[in-house]
């Protein structure tokens, strides 16, 4: 277990904690809300030690690329390729700009956040990450702002730890930031089976540090 210090060269970076994530969604991910409560009591500490707080937003337009029904004869969670800015696999329609499913959670700390990034709004380019595309070329913008912030530490928590946690990671350590998960406030998809302890290992071997908030 990876020690950590919270200073106000951090921020922790609050994954896609909305409503179509979670039990009763539309791509509820198992236990999602049971780490609503965890995620506050990180988002206090941290604003108590005048670190930066980030929350990040799933924010698809209606026929989205990485949506099932865009594609014929395609049923959620069927892999795909050959598809640029989409995959590895298709999604339930979800997080639909403006709908309910698309709203944080209400019970989140919201107000104690100095941003909230809205993501995968591109008509045909899914965006897991919160700092890169899955095209690899569109920046999010998240790393400059860090950076213009004074932050050289990035910690991530939410949903779900296989897809868009794990994604974010390795591209905060791909700019350069100190890059930590905490376990114990994310959970995964694990689709297809195994995916969540194959994203668990490359995360460790790339130099992100896995800890739990709870110590």
């Amino acid at each position: 277990m990876s020690a950590f210090d919270i200073d106000a060269a951090s921020a922790v970076v609050i994954i896609d904690m909305q409503y179509d994530f979670i039990a009763g969604g539309a791509l509820a991910v198992n236990g999602g809300d049971a780490i609503v409560g965890g995620i506050n009591d990180c988002v206090k500490t941290f604003s108590k030690k005048d670190a930066t707080i980030v929350f990040t937003q799933d924010w698809h337009p209606r026929g989205h690329v990485s949506f099932a029904s865009s594609h014929p004869k395609k049923k959620p969670y069927d892999e795909i390729s050959g598809v640029p800015g989409a995959g590895p696999v298709l999604w339930p329609d979800h997080c639909m700009a403006g709908t309910h499913g698309a709203r944080l959670h209400r019970k989140l700390k919201v107000d104690l956040a100095h941003l909230i990034m809205r993501k995968g709004y591109h008509q045909e380019i899914d965006s897991y990450s919160a700092f890169m595309e899955n095209d690899k070329k569109t920046s999010t913008g998240l790393a400059g702002f860090l950076k213009e912030h004074g932050i050289s530490k990035v910690f991530l928590c939410g949903l779900a730890f296989d897809y868009c946690v794990y994604y974010s990671a390795l591209d905060g350590v791909a700019a350069g930031f100190k890059t930590w998960v905490f376990e114990d406030l994310t959970r995964a998809v694990d689709s297809p089976a195994g995916r969540a302890a194959s994203a668990r290992k490359d995360l460790q071997a790339k130099g992100c540090k896995l800890v739990a908030y709870k110590r």
